[in-house]
Order: structure tokens, then sequence, then C-alpha cells
């Protein structure tokens, strides 16, 4: 395999490690938060399955296995009550950002237009539950992050 080819299947399952672990936490976050955000962490959940499901299929067009997911996942902290679970989507969107701007970085052509697009939806998502944005979405050395803790936790 390819040096190129290797480095986009690494992003491709690292992104889809991420999905894995967006789609548990909006399974926490739906439960806990106010009934009027219900539906905006369904749709976060329904639009992180759907990228899921093409980054596995991606995957295997690569002729590699997809990463499954965990069976749980350890969160970042303690999530008790609505304002935690509003927390812990934003985190969620931020750290799927971080893994979407490595694939940017990594592919080119389709793919990479795929990956902005996730990384300006789940910067979205994560300014709609923060309140405000960040100056450089998706890039963890722009906003005090190490790229150990930009990663889902499994």
């Amino acid at each position: 395999m390819s040096e190129v080819r290797k480095q986009r299947l690494t992003a491709l399952q690292a992104a889809l490690a991420a999905e894995h672990a967006a789609v548990y936490g909006y399974g926490v976050v739906g439960g806990l938060v106010r009934e009027g955000q219900r539906s905006e962490a369904r749709a976060a959940y329904h639009a992180h399955r759907a990228r899921r499901d093409t980054l596995a299929r991606e995957v295997r067009d690569l002729g590699a296995e997809p990463v499954a997911a965990s069976a749980a996942y350890a969160l970042p902290f303690p999530v008790a009550d609505s304002a935690a679970a509003v927390r812990l989507a934003a985190e969620l969107e931020d750290r799927v950002a971080g893994v979407y701007s490595d694939l940017v970085r990594a592919t080119e052509g389709e793919l990479r237009g795929t990956a902005a697009e996730a990384l300006r939806e789940a910067a979205v998502r994560a300014v709609r539950w923060r309140g405000e944005s960040v100056a450089f979405p998706g890039l963890a050395e722009r906003a005090g992050i190490t790229s150990a803790s930009a990663a889902p936790s499994a």
C-alpha cells in the first residue's frame, strides 16, 4: 500500500472512530438535554450515523476492515444534567471537527470536499451548542487542545 493511501486510510479510520464515539455521545446528550433541545440532538445523532456509514463504505472501498465501535466510551467529564449534556455535545463536535481537519489534509478530490463539508457541519453544530465560535475549528493546535485529548476516548 502506498504511503499516500495509508495516510488516507488512517485518517478515514480516525474519522470513523470519532463518528462512532459521537453517535454514542449523542445517546447520552439526547437523554439529558432540555425538551427544546432534543430535536437538535436527534438531528445531530442522525447526521453522525449517516457520516459513520459513509466512512465505513469508504474504508471498505479501500479494501480495509472498518474500525468497530466500542461497546462503551468514557465521557470526558461527568454528565448528569442538561447543562453538562450541552457541554458534551459541543465537545463531541469539536473532536469530530478535529478528525475531519486531519482527513482534509490527508485526502484530495471529492473525499476532501466531503471531509471539509463534515468539518464545517461539526463546527456549526459546536457553535449552536456552545453559543460561541472558536477561531480555527478543527485545528487542535489553535484551540489549545493536544492531539491526544482531541481523540475520542474508548
